[in-house]
Order: structure tokens, then C-alpha cells, then sequence
């Protein structure tokens, strides 16, 4: 610690030198505190995350391939629909078959996600329950986009 003792002559002039030793002191405790409460505040809720596998599709005669191109038209087995009301009437008729097919979605990587929503949304309302998403495999390639 630092003291400042009066000069010779009895008079008092100011400390030029900046006393550091406080400042350094402070910062050590706000250190501490931040090192203490960080791991408190970055705790999160625990669930059991699914496991991720890399599965063939199997091509059954009966699964439906609906594609969506990066304009936005709807192909039902690469015949092209008119409009999702014809979608819709084309899963309802094949909702009502036993066993039901599964419908997989081909969407193009250039589509609106509001375009194979719609989609997804039509095939949900005809009553088909199984639903997947044909995507390519990763090929270890990082950073491509």
C-alpha cells in the first residue's frame, strides 16, 4: 500500500504517481465472481436427444415420391399436379388404402420452405401418416455453402 507523508517543509502538494493497487484489486473480485457465476447461468434443460442414423430408403412399389421444384411446382410420381387441391385429392385416395403408403418429399435445395410447408401441410390434412424427406448423404464436404 501506498502512503503519502507530508514534505519537508509542511506543505502539501499533490501525489503525481496514480495509486493502482485498488483498481487491480477490484478487478481480481470481479473476476472471481464472473468465474464463479458463468456455469450457473449457462445451465440448460436436460433431455434425452434422439440419435441420429444414416438409413437407406427402402423403395417399396407402394411409397409415393412428391417432389418440389425450386419453382415451386408439385410433381406426384415425376407427373406434375396442378395444384394442391389436386394434391390433397390424390392423398385422400391413397390415405384410405390398407396398408397405407408412406409419401416421400423431394424438395429442391433452391425451394421456399413456404412451398414444401404447403406440401407437407396438404399431406397432413389427407390423412397419410408416414411422411419423409429424401435429402442427399453428407459427403464430409464442410463449408460448400
Amino acid at each position: 500500500m501506498a502512503m503519502s507523508v507530508g514534505s519537508a517543509g509542511g506543505e502539501d502538494a499533490p501525489m503525481s504517481t496514480i495509486n493502482t493497487t485498488p483498481l487491480v484489486d477490484v478487478m481480481l473480485v470481479l473476476l472471481i465472481i464472473f468465474l464463479i457465476t458463468i456455469p450457473v447461468i449457462t445451465k440448460t434443460v436436460k433431455v434425452s436427444l434422439p440419435k441420429a442414423a444414416n438409413i437407406a430408403t427402402q423403395t417399396k412399389p407402394e411409397n409415393i415420391t412428391v417432389a418440389v421444384d425450386a419453382q415451386g411446382n408439385i410433381y406426384w410420381n415425376n407427373g406434375a399436379v396442378a395444384d394442391r387441391n389436386e394434391l390433397l385429392e390424390r392423398v385422400k385416395a391413397e390415405a384410405v388404402k390398407d396398408p397405407q403408403p408412406e409419401i416421400h418429399i423431394r424438395g429442391d435445395s433452391n425451394a421456399r420452405y413456404e412451398d414444401v410447408g404447403r406440401v407437407l401441410y396438404a399431406i397432413q390434412r389427407g390423412g397419410v401418416v408416414k411422411v419423409g424427406f429424401i435429402t442427399e448423404p453428407d459427403r464430409g464436404i464442410r463449408g460448400s455453402r
